[in-house]
């Protein structure tokens, strides 16, 4: 989230408010306590979510795509037409394992609401409703016309505030938030898991090859498996590379307490950070355990009808409300 300063220049700005009466807002915002995500989301992570972004679908479906490519390449390149038969079951195992787990978590990534602030609760009835401290400041998100908690952001492809969100990215076609960081950082990790696997499985192929009869190490022509396996390697090189990178700045993310979007704008400081240990509890769910590293772990069946119903009425024009000290 914004600091109160950024926000009091955005307003005078975007909006046409006075200098002083900016000016005294910050002054406010300074000592305004936050707000519970609790008692300001009625949306819940267990929810059905889904992006109808024409662009994240597409890139959604690539992904899906090549690691069906890889999954192709893999058993019918390198592994069935093996002579060696443990050694293409070992493999076949490990290798299938883990890309059922990177697509688990893709699915999870893509489908889990991230943090979405519900829209259209910025009216005098629900912030009446929230029974805030007088002189407490809030803020309305002037695009979805909701009252945004503390470390929320505007997406505009989600169209949504969104809780601690880091960035949207377009691979699982939604934001990473609050509530989908753990299923983003474990679809990078078994992405360059497996991209690293299937990268020593084409070396030892390839060496094989060289030793052996090029038409007895593969049921295609010698240059379809060579144009095969050099394909994916070269697919193997980029993902493992790329996955790498995000997930070591997600872990960096989540130790420090600082978003991507929260380091870009550079906002610091309005909030206290947790430790690093305690943080990494927070973003996967608990106690160190091996739920840590299973895109299953806290999937329940709640329905829309659980979630906490907003108060109706008209939306208040202020982008930044005051509670009244009387």
């Amino acid at each position: 989230m914004k600091s109160p300063v950024h926000r009091c220049r955005d307003v005078e700005r975007g909006h046409g408010h006075g200098q002083g009466r900016a000016g005294a807002t910050c002054l406010q915002a300074e000592q305004r306590i936050p707000i519970s995500k609790d008692v300001i989301t009625s949306s819940s992570a267990s929810a059905m979510w889904f992006i109808r972004d024409i662009c994240g679908i597409v890139c959604a479906v690539i992904t899906w795509l090549l690691l069906l490519y890889a999954e192709f390449v893999v058993l019918f390149v390198m592994l069935l037409p093996s002579k060696n038969l443990m050694y293409s079951i070992v493999n076949g195992t490990l290798f299938n394992i883990l890309a059922f787990l990177a697509l688990a978590s893709h699915l999870r990534a893509m489908c889990t609401d991230p943090g979405a602030v519900p829209k259209g609760n910025a009216t005098k009835e629900y912030i009446e409703s929230l029974q805030l401290k007088p002189g407490q400041v809030v803020y309305k998100c002037p695009k979805c016309c909701s009252i945004k908690p503390d470390r929320a952001h505007h997406c505009s492809v989600c169209k949504r505030c969104i809780r601690k969100m880091d960035h949207h990215c377009p691979w699982v076609n939604n934001c990473v938030g609050e509530n989908n960081q753990k299923y983003f950082v474990l679809f990078t990790m078994y992405i360059a898991l497996i991209s690293f696997h299937a990268l020593l499985m084409v070396v030892f192929h390839f060496l094989y090859c060289f030793e052996d009869d090029w038409t007895k190490c593969s049921s295609f022509s010698p240059p379809a498996t060579v144009i095969l396996l050099i394909l994916l390697c070269f697919e193997g090189l980029l993902f493992l590379i790329f996955t790498s990178v995000m997930f070591g700045t997600q872990v960096h993310s989540i130790c420090t307490d600082e978003t991507g979007i929260e380091r870009l704008k550079g906002e610091t400081g309005k909030w206290g950070k947790l430790p690093c240990w305690e943080a990494m509890q927070m973003a996967f769910g608990g106690p160190f355990s091996l739920s840590w590293c299973s895109p299953f772990a806290g999937l329940s069946c709640k329905s829309l009808s659980e979630h906490v119903p907003v108060p109706q009425g008209e939306i208040i024009e202020e982008d930044i409300i005051e509670i009244p000290l009387n």
